[in-house]
């Protein structure tokens, strides 16, 4: 139902709008006020300035010689990467705990239960460091690293890793996940048009992996591309060539998946009892086991009721990513605080942070709207 605009209600809205925007300069106003009495001005003119000081790890090419403005770059990418990365393993740990918590499997059940009770009453911090502390006293030093083969090395440092360099190999790389992705939106929505005619149900996601791993292995056996390999050597007190993970990422991601996965847990056992009885039913009396029930009839259905309290639990992943500074992974809050100590502007970092918190929130609340519309207008989501 849509509500029809009135004289009176334009006016107040546009009253509001007025007052929010003059409460907003008067702010401004004030503030550069006060700055000016202590001699102080507002300016971003120190972000091409060098640095000074390195990160201790980072996506792009960053050194003590880089200018703020880069250093700043590198913290929002470390922070989008571990936001990504938390709210993937969020959505698998709550998935599969929500189920188990509405299945009728007892242990199954009591498992899910216990997880669910224990990580929504602990503070997530207190997780994270107790992981952090395990880690680093568990975990060998670096130069008594458990070797797999002699390619991977896990330490108290980070985990080591072959990696692919720069070259034919990884543009074809880079080409087959695009495609890879093209084509399963493109095919999947060709198979949902093609079940909803004839009720036929085509696979999509295992075909297209298969031809694309096939492309890719047929490529490199007959040596059309070149895949140099960069492999981990232990020189000196560390590890050189290969990719790292280091220790504070592994821990900052387990620890805020768990933690949230216990909050999404409940959101999809929630979602699914959500679902009329009459559809386990049904789909029992097919001749269905639990898991084809739960993947092609339930599941289903409960998305439309996950999604919306979903997108509040990405946004909260998203901006609970700041704990990293507890365990030193330089994310941007990390970054923000060591160059407000180096610079001695606080006002014009912090206001960068919060825009890029801001923009990156409002990204993932559009992309999380965008899915939830889809879902509830388009059909059951499969």
């Amino acid at each position: 139902m849509v509500r029809k605009l009135t004289k009176a209600s334009v006016f107040w809205q546009a009253a509001f709008l007025l007052l929010l925007v003059g409460g907003g300069v008067a702010a401004v106003q004030n503030i550069e006020a006060n700055l000016a009495r202590s001699g102080i001005s507002v300016s971003f003119g120190f972000l091409g300035s060098q640095a000074g000081f390195d990160i201790n790890e980072s996506a792009i090419a960053v050194s003590s010689t880089s200018s703020y403005a880069r250093v700043l770059l590198a913290g929002m990418i470390n922070t989008l990467i571990l936001s990504l990365v938390c709210i993937a393993g969020a959505t698998a740990i709550g998935v599969i705990m929500g189920v188990l918590r509405a299945s009728n499997h007892y242990l199954g059940v009591r498992v899910a239960g216990l997880y669910i009770e224990v990580m929504r009453n602990l503070p997530k911090l207190l997780i994270l460091l107790a992981l952090f502390l395990f880690a680093i006293n568990t975990l060998p030093s670096v130069r008594q690293s458990w070797g797999l083969f002699d390619t991977v090395f896990v330490s108290n440092r980070a985990i080591y890793l072959p990696a692919i360099l720069p070259g034919s190999g990884m543009r074809l790389l880079t080409a087959a996940f695009v495609v890879w992705l093209v084509s399963i939106a493109v095919l999947g929505r060709f198979s949902r048009r093609v079940q909803d005619r004839s009720g036929v149900r085509y696979p999509v996601i295992w075909p297209v992996t298969a031809f694309i791993l096939a492309v890719v292995l047929v490529s490199g056996l007959f040596g059309w591309v070149d895949f140099p390999v960069s492999y981990p050597e232990l020189k000196g007190f560390d590890f050189r060539g290969g990719h790292r993970i280091s220790i504070q990422f592994l821990v900052l991601a387990l620890a805020l998946s768990l933690y949230h996965g216990g909050q999404v847990a409940e959101l999809v056992r929630g979602a699914i009892q959500a679902v009329p009885a009459g559809q386990f039913e049904a789909a029992r009396a097919s001749g269905l086991g639990f898991l084809q029930t739960m993947r092609l009839v339930v599941l289903p259905q409960a998305v439309r009721i996950i999604v919306p309290p979903m997108g509040n639990q990405y946004l909260n992943i998203t901006k609970n990513t700041s704990i990293a500074l507890a365990v030193g992974y330089s994310d941007l809050v990390s970054v923000m605080t060591t160059s407000i100590n180096q610079t001695f502007r606080p006002i014009e970092l912090m206001s960068l942070t919060m825009c890029v918190y801001l923009a990156i929130c409002l990204a993932v609340s559009l992309a999380v709207n965008l899915y939830n519309a889809r879902v509830s207008g388009g059909g059951i989501a499969r």
